[in-house]
């Protein structure tokens, strides 16, 4: 879709309900647990009240956080900050995902196993990923397509040929 033309509200809409963001920084509500944060998601996404904090839970089940639901940002390590993250990224169901260095405040470990659930969040579940990164060699090993920027200008789009599962 064209959205180039569209006022703030429209963008805003469409965002709410097609995109998901993960941000390098978390963005998360100090003060509020890592099922509040995700409820928070819903809230703006016209989940009925009664079915919220359910949704939000099989989330952060999804992404390996049952034993963390109640925990603050604070008791939770970088990686479980960044799975909440994941899930309130997932709350309204969105078909692209934004990634912004979702790695990059993390150790190496952490780091894969991050990236390994945005891949089957792709292949399982079809989301479309948009990673922004400077973690080259781990994006080669990932993506179907990586484009190059430059000030903004696209200087190189190459696309990968992976080997199927079956293969």
């Amino acid at each position: 879709k064209k959205i180039s033309g569209w006022t703030r509200n429209e963008l805003a809409t469409h965002r709410r309900f097609h995109v998901g963001m993960i941000f390098q920084s978390f963005n998360m509500i100090f003060t509020r647990n890592a099922l509040d944060n995700v409820v928070l998601a819903l809230v703006f996404g016209g989940c009925p009240k009664n079915q919220r904090k359910a949704r939000a839970k099989d989330l952060l089940v999804s992404v390996g956080l049952s034993e963390r639901i109640y925990h603050k940002p604070d008791e939770l390590s970088g990686g479980e900050i960044q799975r909440v993250a994941i899930a309130r990224a997932l709350a309204n169901e969105p078909e692209i995902i934004l990634a912004d260095e979702p790695t990059g405040n993390l150790d190496s470990i952490t780091a894969n196993e991050i990236m390994e659930l945005l891949v089957s969040l792709n292949k399982e579940q079809d989301k479309t990923i948009l990673l922004v990164t400077h973690d080259q060699e781990t994006a080669e090993k990932i993506s179907d397509r990586m484009i190059y920027l430059l000030d903004g200008k696209i200087i190189e789009d190459k696309k990968f040929k992976r080997k199927s599962e079956d293969q």
